[in-house]
């Protein structure tokens, strides 16, 4: 996903800001205004501040931790100033927010947690709500989290609500990861999940063939055969990454690009296509894998400015991929037939990357899921038409959202049972992880990978081959 365009308001501050506070204090401000993206908008600012070290580490924990448990903390403040949120100012609460998490999430003395943060509402032209900042963070500052926690579940019955409540997750959310992991038989495995949703993920970088080796970026990751963890520090900085010879990559990503790339051996001359390509990390991924078999890739990405993203993504891999601007629900019509292995990473909730994308879980409403669905039943029967017989196509999500996963999956085999067959995610993972993954059983040989399990986001890999010349 790409930045979104600030106010004015936030290039102000973005000019004007030094400090770890008021470095997340402006990137909660952005989130809120320009609906941002806080794990790309981030990096650039610490940088422009000048932060690093334990300054870094400190608005880095700031911004996502107190962006995470938003919802928990909404709860605690209104609680303490006997007020709606919706009542509050919005510069004032997200002050408050951050002052919130310095208290209960931080081990942040509280002199400093109450009497820099109030300063914040000063430097933000707020100096009119100072006073009530400093009494609701007074009042939140006499206890911790676990009573203020257990004030919140009073009175609260329903047991999703009470996980939200407990968790920092919305109830709806809970419902569905509970119900994605009944599926597998692991239902009591929630809390764990829940849990883990709210640790910071270890940064993964992916090697790219031909150009890198895992083992010159560092420390090997637990199963994919390209993958590195990241030392310390800005992972931009490392030499490989800044030379376009590996990036910045999670690991369940990469191993759902291997997983088509290395469904089965590459035939010479093989077309490949990345449906929905941008930003292009696993396009780069897929780039090399080609280049190395001597396959071709094609991208295609329908926002132009996320093509130009692929495009920088591709050049130190190979700038001759072909990099598309369209509607992949339309290629199926225009191309059938043209490639061999296709990967749809389809538009979803990002559900199974809320360690990394911090804002997401209260972004995100149930009514966003069926609409979504809707756009990944049209493009994966668009992806199938473009597939030939024989062929290899990878739907892949990164949510485990059972309306985004598996009930497409189920749709598409009902409806073209002659056309459309299952192939084995988990037996093509098995043979090209470098430990075996534990995964629970899904229909169809279906993938499910989770961040408590596997400390990778919860992506979905299922692998299918075409069968049939598809009816028209």
């Amino acid at each position: 996903m790409t930045d979104r365009p600030q106010s004015e308001g936030s290039r102000a501050r973005a000019r004007t800001t030094a400090t770890p506070r008021q470095v997340a204090f402006d990137v909660l401000r952005a989130v809120a205004d320009d609906d941002a993206y806080a794990n790309l908008l981030l990096p650039p600012r610490l940088r422009r501040a000048r932060l690093t070290g334990a300054d870094a580490a400190f608005a880095t924990e700031l911004t996502y931790g107190t962006l995470r448990r938003r919802g928990h903390y909404d709860r605690v403040i209104a609680l303490a100033a006997s007020r709606e949120i919706g009542a509050i100012d919005p510069v004032a609460l997200d002050v408050l927010r951050l002052g919130a998490h310095q208290l209960l999430g931080m081990s942040t003395p509280a002199h400093a947690a109450v009497g820099e943060t109030v300063e914040l509402t000063r430097r933000a032209r707020a100096a009119r709500t100072t006073g009530f900042v400093n009494a609701v963070l007074r009042t939140i500052s006499r206890d911790d989290d676990a009573t203020w926690t257990g004030r919140l579940l009073e009175g609260v019955t329903d047991s999703d609500e009470r996980a939200g409540v407990a968790h920092a997750h919305p109830p709806w959310l809970v419902g569905a990861l509970r119900t994605a992991l009944e599926r597998e038989g692991r239902g009591a495995e929630l809390e764990a999940l829940l849990v883990a949703d709210n640790l910071p993920p270890r940064v993964t970088l992916a090697s790219l063939p031909g150009l890198s080796g895992p083992e010159t970026l560092g420390e090997r990751t637990s199963y994919s055969p390209v993958g590195a963890r990241s030392a310390a520090g800005d992972p931009a900085a490392h030499p490989a990454v800044a030379a376009g010879s590996a990036r910045v990559q999670d690991e369940g990503s990469q191993l759902a690009a291997l997983a088509l790339s290395r469904a089965h051996p590459v035939g010479a001359g093989e077309r490949w296509l990345d449906l929905c390509a941008g930003p292009g990390g696993k396009a780069a991924l897929l780039a090399a894998e080609a280049r190395a078999a001597g396959a071709d890739l094609v991208a295609n990405e329908v926002v132009p400015a996320r093509a130009e993203l692929v495009r920088r993504a591709l050049h130190a891999v190979d700038p001759g991929v072909e990099v598309r601007v369209g509607d992949g629900r339309a290629i199926g019509a225009s191309e059938p037939r043209a490639f061999d292995r296709i990967l749809l990473d389809a538009p979803c909730t990002g559900l199974g990357a809320l360690r990394r994308r911090p804002e997401a879980r209260w972004r995100k409403t149930e009514a966003d899921v069926a609409p979504l669905a809707a756009l990944q039943g049209e493009l994966l029967r668009s992806a199938l038409a473009a597939l030939r017989p024989g062929g290899v196509l990878a739907y892949v999500t990164c949510s485990p959202h059972p309306d985004e996963t598996t009930a497409i999956v189920d749709a598409l085999l009902t409806e073209r049972p002659d056309e459309v067959a299952p192939l084995d995610a988990r037996a093509v993972l098995a043979g090209l992880t470098l430990t075996p993954l534990d995964l629970g059983e899904l229909p169809h040989g279906a993938a499910q990978l989770w961040p408590h399990r596997h400390g990778t986001d919860a992506m979905f890999i299922q692998l299918l081959t075409r069968l049939a010349t598809l009816a028209t």
